[in-house]
């Protein structure tokens, strides 16, 4: 769990929010009162790795008065900030209209949180806030029960009384994870999803909160489902696309669909792996820079030339890096490797990596894939080739 956990919410090389290149704008305005200082932070939360990035920020006029501004491209999160960093946010917000209002009350008696908060003009942002209300809700009322609980066993309390508390608290779970996949189910926007998701399985990811983790399967449903819901937003695509390989990572690629490679060759066309349907391909995961690579060549020229005429091909990725084109070419015809090689020399940030998920086991990689996209088989490295393969083409 701890691996897919990761993937939603590490940096993991991919777009945030924001796209120069293609901006709208985004403004907040409202009205702080009893302000327990200055200045207000608008912040960024990219989806992909939710680390907090400052957009704009203003000291505020002497009746409270702010406005904001920044350019986005897509669904996000942002959040308000009254102070420095230590400060708690004052609210979390999501763009889905171009202007919004939020405002605040600050309570003299506590400066770190603002008594009430209101916000108008956004439907998504309203959700949030009745989604954390009640998840905080939910959250509170486990730490008073393990906290009774605590006393409790320290006084020497009965057993029933103890099992009942942990029984309550199961059910506050079950019914704050049951509100969790209830404002997902409604939600409608992808920033707003991605948030009240990550947000709680961050929580239930330590044991300490007694929360009930979302599994692995439903994870990748509910973005599967938001991803085709909005095709059009790069950081849900981003994230669906680096889980599924994590999931693939942790299962084995071995009964699953190939995903797509389409890459250009040696000459700068376009090949995609799926023009290979109908044969048994060997994709050959490799660079010219990579020793081990090189001392595998043989057994993968070996193999292509003794099943070649078997309805077997094979097709080379290469990783290798920017500017080295020739060290590509030169290898390809030192190690004379004679099939479809492809490459956009790009080394590890190379489109296929993230996709393929074999970065940390490194090069060389392969997978066999069957005549209908299925692959059969991975790492298969010296002996291990030419069995497989005089096994499936007999």
């Amino acid at each position: 769990m701890k691996k897919i956990l990761n993937v939603l919410f590490a940096a993991v090389v991919l777009l945030s929010c924001k796209d120069k290149s293609y901006e709208k704008k985004f403004e907040v305005t409202g009205v702080i009162t009893n302000s327990p200082e200055s200045i207000i932070y608008l912040e960024e939360i990219p989806m992909t790795t939710m680390q907090r990035v400052r957009v704009d920020s203003m000291i505020m006029k002497k009746d409270g008065k702010y406005r904001l501004t920044t350019g986005v491209k897509e669904a996000c999160i942002y959040t308000i900030r009254i102070g420095n960093n230590d400060n708690p946010p004052l609210a979390a917000i999501i763009n889905d209209a171009s202007s919004i209002t939020v405002n605040a009350t600050f309570n003299a008696g506590n400066s770190n949180y603002a008594e009430n908060y209101e916000i108008k003009g956004s439907k998504a942002s309203q959700q949030l806030k009745d989604f954390m209300v009640g998840f905080n809700n939910g959250m509170q009322k486990i730490f008073l029960n393990d906290k009774k609980a605590d006393s409790l066993q320290k006084a020497g309390g009965s057993d029933s009384v103890l099992t009942a508390l942990q029984t309550e608290n199961i059910r506050i779970a079950s019914e704050t994870k049951t509100l969790l996949l209830t404002a997902v189910q409604e939600s409608t926007n992808p920033a707003l999803t991605m948030f009240e998701l990550g947000n709680y399985q961050v929580m239930a990811n330590n044991p300490g909160f007694k929360l009930q983790p979302v599994s692995n399967e439903e994870i990748l449903s509910i973005i599967s489902t938001v991803a085709a819901k909005f095709p059009d937003h790069t950081g849900v695509a981003a994230i669906k696309t680096v889980l599924e390989s994590q999931m693939n990572k942790l299962q084995g690629w071995v009964g699953k669909q190939a995903p797509e490679i389409s890459l250009p060759d040696v000459n700068g066309n376009d090949v995609k792996l799926s023009s290979y349907r109908g044969k048994y391909v060997l994709v050959d995961f490799w660079a010219s820079w990579c020793k081990p690579c090189r001392l595998e060549n043989p057994n993968v020229v070996a193999a292509y030339n003794k099943f070649r005429n078997k309805n077997f091909d094979i097709l080379g990725v290469s990783l290798d890096n920017p500017g080295e084109k020739e060290k590509w070419l030169k290898a390809i015809k030192t190690d004379n490797l004679s099939w479809t090689q492809v490459s956009d020399l790009k080394g590890w940030d190379s489109a296929v990596v993230p996709v393929y998920n074999f970065g940390e086991e490194g090069i060389p990689y392969n997978i066999l894939v069957d005549p209908q996209g299925k692959i059969v088989a991975e790492r298969l490295r010296g002996p291990a080739l030419d069995v497989k393969l005089s096994e499936i083409l007999k």
